[in-house]
């Protein structure tokens, strides 16, 4: 039998500390139902992954326990819970403002935010490093598009948008932010990169530490302003994407402006006609994975299907999708937190199991956290699959502008 819980092992001032994280939210929503670890597609796959247990914990004022809980570190905090919960109870925020108490988070994660402070990205690139990444790919640019006069626009005043991108984008896939890059040009983007701020990630989205959180994302916006574009896009990256939403929904005190997900900016420029696309160019069977960040909880979810459906021949959409969308397991940090890729293979079984189900060849996944999952369990499962961003399909779909247009692309 378990030891009893002792009156004297309770803080009741937990609760109220809680709450005044949150912005007063009232834990006496929870209605111990336990919707929530039903709708958590983990909490029969991993020991402790149980958001009810969780949440009661809090409630309780159970301080010491929950310091040493796996749960608090484990949870993904991708809303799935939420998502089922009849009253409408956000664990992943109670879960990450519990995380923003821990003095040092586990793995990597504080390495990252303090690396992002001090050299303004989380992947610690040198201002020299990114300056010659930049050249290399202009080069490399006027060569694939046969423009000598090609120019990867920098600190360009008045620009319709500002791009913010990652920080793997410079330091281990510029071929990706060369592809994305090239997608501009062809659109004939009026846009702008910065010299001084451009990695849109905030792995404080994660340690739940607000402070670091601002220091953070504010130089970012404060280079739109400088720049005076019009909006700031976002990468292929849930992450980033729902960081900066959140810094302007919370915290920017300065100009306003739009913040987008850049899939929402290529179904823009496919519907005004300035994307010339052939799907025949792409047809393999594709199947399109929802980013929790990106769609459960910032609700872009029609612009990438309008955009797939446009540029490959056989999309199969995943059984369940958009807010139902199973996560795929590493989001919340799990990356960086050392010791979980074991437990990142089993949480993505589920997702593996969706994959499969479709008969797709290549997966489109629109989030760089989540493609490295993607890439891990495709080894690790022996899936024999491709894995791909939307931006690489849409490159594939390409058609040069003085080409005739391909019956397959109306």
């Amino acid at each position: 039998m378990a030891e009893p819980i002792r009156v004297k092992d309770l803080d009741p001032t937990l609760r109220d500390e809680m709450a005044g994280l949150l912005k007063g939210y009232d834990f006496s929503n929870c209605l111990s139902c336990g919707m929530c670890t039903a709708g958590c597609k983990y909490s029969d796959l991993i020991e402790d992954q149980d958001p009810r247990k969780f949440i009661r914990k809090v409630a309780l004022g159970m301080r010491e326990e929950l310091a040493n809980d796996p749960f608090v570190w484990n949870c993904n905090m991708c809303e799935r819970c939420t998502v089922e919960c009849p009253m409408g109870v956000n664990i992943a925020a109670i879960t990450r403002a519990f995380r923003g108490k821990t003095p040092v988070p586990p793995g990597h994660l504080q390495i990252i935010a303090d690396d992002h402070i001090r050299t303004g990205n989380q992947m610690a690139v040198e201002q020299l490093d990114y300056d010659e990444t930049l050249e290399w790919l202009e080069e490399e640019l006027q060569k694939e598009l046969n423009d000598p006069n090609y120019k990867i626009p920098i600190d360009k005043p008045d620009a319709d948008f500002m791009f913010g991108f990652n920080a793997r984008e410079v330091k281990h896939y510029p071929h990706e932010l060369q592809t994305i890059l090239h997608v501009f040009y062809a659109a004939k983007a009026n846009y702008t990169l910065s010299s001084k701020r451009w990695d849109a990630t905030n792995i404080c989205l994660f340690t739940g530490k607000n402070d670091e959180f601002q220091e953070i994302s504010r130089p970012l916006f404060e280079e739109v302003e400088r720049l005076n574009a019009k909006e700031l896009i976002v990468t292929e990256c849930g992450h980033a994407f729902r960081s900066s939403k959140m810094f302007e929904r919370t915290f920017w005190k300065g100009k306003k402006f739009p913040v987008r997900h850049i899939v929402e900016l290529y179904a823009d420029w496919i519907k005004e006609g300035r994307l010339k696309l052939d799907k025949s160019k792409n047809p393999l069977p594709v199947t399109l994975h929802d980013p929790c960040n990106t769609v459960r909880k910032e609700g872009v979810y029609e612009p990438q299907r309008y955009v797939i459906k446009h540029v490959v021949e056989d999309y199969r959409e995943m059984n369940p999708d958009g807010k139902y969308n199973i996560c795929c397991g590493a989001g919340g940090g799990a990356l960086a937190v050392a010791a979980t890729k074991q437990q990142r293979m089993i949480k993505a079984k589920p997702k593996v199991d969706q994959l499969l189900a479709t008969g797709a060849q290549i997966g489109c996944i629109p989030c760089h956290n989540c493609i490295d999952q993607f890439n891990d369990m495709n080894k690790f499962y022996k899936l024999k699959m491709k894995m791909h961003h939307l931006s690489t399909l849409i490159e594939n779909a390409l058609v040069p502008d003085d080409a005739p247009e391909s019956p397959a692309a109306e």
